[in-house]
This record gives C-alpha cells, sequence and structure tokens, in this order.
C-alpha cells in the first residue's frame, strides 16, 4: 500500500479487502516505513467499526439503548483498539527479534496495525458461541506468519512453530473467558428474573429472593473449583 497521509476510506476500505482476501501480496508490497499516521487511522476506524457491530448484535432490538452503545463504541473502540495495537507491537518487535528480525518498532507496528482488518471480521463471527473466538485467533496467526516470512524474512516453519504455541495458548484462554462471562451473564438474567417485581414484595420476601440467589452463586463457584 502507498502511504498517504490524509483520509481515505477508500483506501482503508481497500486495505482492509487486501489483508483479508490478499494477505501474501499486500506484506509483500507493505510500506515498511512512512509515519505511524495512516496506520493508526487504519486501526482506529477498524476499531470504530467493530465496536458499533459489537454494540448492535449485543443491544439489537433495544432502541432506547442502542443510540449511546453506538455512540459509546465510535468513541472507545477506536481509543482501545489503538491502544491494543501499540502494546501489541511491542510485543511482537520483542518476538520477531528473538527470531532474528532486523525490522524496527514502526515495520512491527505497521504488521500489527494490518491485523486490524480482523476486528469487524471478529465481532461477526462474536455471534458464533466459541468458535467466532477460535476462527479470529487462527487467522490472526496465520497473517503473522505471512508478515514473518514477507516482511521479516524469517523461515516459514520457525513462524509456524511460534506463532502456532501463541495462537493454542491464545484459544484457550480465549474459551475460558468466554465461559465464564457467559455464565455471568446466564446469572445476572437470573437475578433479574427473580427479582422482577421486587417493589411488590414484602421485606421478608425479598431478603428471601436475594439470599437463595447469593446461594446459588456461591454454589456455582463451588462447583466450578471442583472441576
Amino acid at each position: 500500500m502507498s502511504v498517504n497521509n490524509g483520509f481515505d476510506i477508500q483506501q482503508i476500505i481497500a486495505q482492509a479487502r487486501e489483508v483479508i482476501t490478499r494477505p501474501v501480496n499486500y506484506f509483500q508490497s507493505m510500506e515498511k516505513t512512512g509515519g505511524f499516521g495512516d496506520p493508526v487511522v487504519f486501526v482506529a476506524v477498524m476499531g470504530a467499526v467493530a465496536g458499533v457491530i459489537a454494540a448492535v448484535f449485543a443491544l439489537f432490538g433495544s432502541a432506547g439503548g442502542l443510540l449511546a452503545a453506538v455512540f459509546g463504541a465510535l468513541i472507545f473502540g477506536p481509543f482501545m483498539a489503538v491502544l491494543g495495537a501499540f502494546i501489541g507491537a511491542a510485543v511482537l518487535y520483542v518476538i520477531w527479534k528473538l527470531m532474528g528480525s532486523t525490522e524496527d518498532y514502526e515495520t512491527a507496528f505497521r504488521c500489527q496495525a494490518a491485523l486490524a482488518a480482523l476486528y469487524p471480521v471478529s465481532a461477526l463471527l462474536g455471534i458464533v458461541p466459541y468458535i467466532g473466538g477460535i476462527v479470529t485467533i487462527a487467522w490472526g496467526a496465520w497473517l503473522l506468519v505471512e508478515a514473518s516470512v514477507a516482511v521479516h524474512a524469517r523461515q516459514r516453519r520457525t513462524a509456524q512453530i511460534v506463532f502456532g504455541v501463541f495462537a493454542v495458548l491464545f484459544i484457550f484462554t480465549s474459551l475460558g473467558s468466554e465461559r465464564a462471562s457467559r455464565e455471568m451473564d446466564a446469572r445476572m438474567e437470573e437475578m433479574g428474573d427473580q427479582f422482577e417485581g421486587i417493589e411488590e414484595m414484602s421485606p421478608e420476601e425479598a431478603g428471601r429472593k436475594l439470599g437463595e440467589f447469593l446461594k446459588g452463586i456461591e454454589q456455582g463457584a463451588q462447583g466450578d473449583g471442583d472441576q
């Protein structure tokens, strides 16, 4: 991709499409220098799109909260995406240095920024429990292998081993986090059902309901610890 110091949405879309559909060609022709402006803008746009998609799916059918959620996604999505890109690039920079790469941090950041093309895809795949996270992590690992070969001139086999190991670790972590999140959502929904109409309950009945709910959480935590 050529360096362009202005905001060009068509170029951003074209870049995202190329990363997703032609990653080998993208990394082979990727500019290694040129500043952080273009990569940061690309990451921010991808973060905003992913945030809006996630907000719509999370609050679909709730028009009152949807507008606020989308607005929040447009503000915090890009910020968190860019922050994560700088941190992720630092980690990748160290990994590639250990693998023998001679490229600098800016090049690592540009490789990391390219992975932001997966953010909207990840948000869409997120509607599929567990499978979405696995596919996204595996896809990202594949892109990093291609970047290692085309940009950092590393051996494909070495890159496959390194990023394959990281992918497996991230998959297990992602599965555990998603399971915990879904269990918490289920418990909060159960809490909402149990306390529906609480304003009409007597203090004694409300206290009994709360005790039953807390006991259920304690039993669930004990069950998780026994596994």
